[in-house]
């Protein structure tokens, strides 16, 4: 009887260790490029370089002729997103640790003065923002305002406006405020490639910046764009005032596809995914059913307005503007890549320059930073 009795037991932990195996190889074996940290602390690396070569060009990173690198602030832990306060101090969201710093520079020499804590014990936050002088803190589940004060680097009273779906195979939440005063909010998939059935989820949202229901929402909140597996980060372009965002793909379909992406947002637009990626293309690992019309065909799914390495891992984006850069760097698109470890060699770790002119026509990219 003890006979039989561990040999069944043996077979439910070998069945539990494949089903596992096969869970973390289907759905969330990539999701370590999204939230680990790089493989190296660039803090250390540069305290390795000689004094002489710390704020050139050409060491420990390479950037074009005339600019110049240094250490801001350094041990904040994995530092996310950032954003300035009403008086010109950095905040910045430490996701992992759950908790939101300050890095005040009051003597403006380019080095954080010292490290305060606005806030923490928050559930993974990610998206911050003002408005109002209001503090905007975006968690896994549910955004939340608060009152700050800019001579203590706090944030208290603390009112939840927003609940969001928490957890899953993307937990960050990013906010932006649009031109007319509403929140978008970018929330990723569950899964790697996966129908889902929270409609909040794999999409960008748009609320009231109080939290109320915008025209035909519920709960706070309605789609502004869908189809998006991960868009990370959010901007707008300073000339026409269109909402940009960096996607990241989804894995195992080799090395080279799919791509990631960069696209431009339009309100109640379809951006493909889980069913197509890039210039439309159809993912037919995934989606076998058949259709009356090609599934992945503009104006149904928005193909990618610039496609990118697959894997690189796109985060934040931000615009040049014309003050203090040269006049080609004008209207120009820095992209920063996370990078990842999902094909035979890894891709990404630095930021990419994309040349636009002043309406956002791709003209070509360049690495702006790399290693």
């Amino acid at each position: 009887m003890r006979k039989i009795f561990f040999l069944i037991l043996a077979v439910f932990v070998l069945g539990l260790i494949a089903w596992g195996g096969f869970l973390y190889w289907d759905e969330i074996r990539g999701l370590g490029s999204a939230v680990l940290p790089p493989p190296s602390e660039i803090g250390e690396v540069i305290e390795q370089t000689p004094p002489e070569q710390q704020n050139t060009t050409d060491f420990p990173l390479t950037l074009p002729e005339g600019f110049s690198i240094s250490v801001f602030a350094r041990d904040l832990g994995p530092a996310r997103v950032m954003t300035w306060d009403p008086t010109g101090n950095l905040l910045v969201s430490i996701t992992k640790e759950g908790k939101v710093l300050a890095l005040p520079d009051k003597n403006g020499d380019g080095v954080a003065d010292r490290v305060a804590v606005v806030t923490e014990g928050l559930n993974r936050p990610h998206g911050l923002l003002f408005f109002n002088d209001k503090l905007y803190i975006a968690e896994s589940d549910q955004v939340a305002v608060y009152d700050y004060n800019t001579q203590t680097l706090r944030a208290h009273n603390k009112e939840k406006i927003i609940d969001l779906p928490g957890g899953g195979g993307h937990f960050t939440r990013t906010i932006m405020r649009t031109s007319d005063d509403r929140l978008l909010i970018a929330v990723g998939s569950t899964c790697n490639v996966c129908q889902e059935s929270d409609w909040r989820r794999a999409a960008v949202l748009i609320s009231n910046m109080d939290g109320s229901d915008p025209p035909g929402g519920e709960a706070g909140l309605k789609v502004f764009a869908s189809g998006l597996r991960n868009s990370v980060f959010m901007t707008m372009h300073p000339v026409t005032g269109a909402l940009w965002v960096t996607e990241m793909g989804r894995d195992f379909l080799g090395d080279d596809l799919p791509p990631d992406e960069i696209n431009i947002l339009q309100e109640g637009k379809n951006y493909g995914w889980p069913i197509c990626y890039g210039k439309n293309i159809h993912d037919t690992q995934f989606d076998k059913n058949t259709y009356i019309r090609n599934p992945c065909q503009d104006p149904f799914e928005i193909p990618s307005y610039i496609d990118l390495q697959a894997h690189s891992a796109p985060l934040g984006l931000a615009f040049i503007s014309q003050g203090g850069w040269p006049e080609e760097y004008w209207y120009n698109l820095l992209v920063a890549y996370h990078g990842s470890w999902d094909r035979t060699e890894p891709t990404g770790y630095k930021i990419v320059r994309f040349i636009l002119d002043e309406r956002g026509n791709y003209l070509g990219q360049e690495d702006f930073i790399s290693d």
